[in-house]
């Protein structure tokens, strides 16, 4: 096994603010589940991953989901690999922005990027308690969630943040630079 990264992926991180983009990338780089929730603007975050014997840097760049950052955020967009579009699994308003903000942001921006289309939240979309306190929560199914992948992007199963591994998967999908 190498022991630096001989191959770069820089990985940008889209989706409506508040869906587990930054928990996912926590998750991800330090085992860790974050408990508090602190809106992102922009941040950086970095793992090496062995994917064949090679030893790949994935640059993680975290965005802002917020209207407030539609005019800085494409500036991150910049020498992409990937996207990495995030929803919730219990926000409708997140599904929909797949199709009505993002994927024409990201067409506009970098349209040759792939992109892999990631549900986060599925804890919650099961969790009998916070349907309970959360009653007008409709949670997006697996076949909604696959129906817009496959007209939009590559499927990652859905909770990447509590089973972080599968962010490995990434790389496998990712072209190299």
């Amino acid at each position: 096994m190498a022991s630096s990264a001989s191959r770069f992926i820089k990985c940008v991180t889209v989706g409506d603010g508040a869906v587990g983009k930054t928990c996912m990338l926590i998750c991800y780089t330090s085992n860790k589940f974050p408990t508090d929730y602190v809106p992102t603007v922009f941040d950086n975050f970095s793992a090496n991953v062995v994917v064949d014997g090679t030893t790949v840097n994935l640059g993680l760049w975290d965005t802002a989901g917020q209207e407030d950052y539609n005019r800085l955020r494409p500036l991150s967009y910049r020498g992409a690999d990937a996207f990495v579009l995030a929803f919730s699994l219990v926000s409708r308003a997140s599904y929909e922005n797949i199709m009505k903000k993002w994927l024409p942001e990201l067409q506009h921006h970098a349209p040759s990027v792939p992109i892999v289309l990631v549900g986060t939240k599925y804890d919650l979309r099961e969790d009998k308690q916070y349907l309970l306190d959360h009653p007008g929560v409709v949670p997006v199914t697996t076949a909604q969630g696959r129906n817009s992948a496959s007209t939009s992007a590559q499927p990652v199963t859905s909770n990447a943040a509590q089973r972080h591994s599968r962010m490995s998967k990434l790389c496998l999908m990712l072209p190299s630079r």
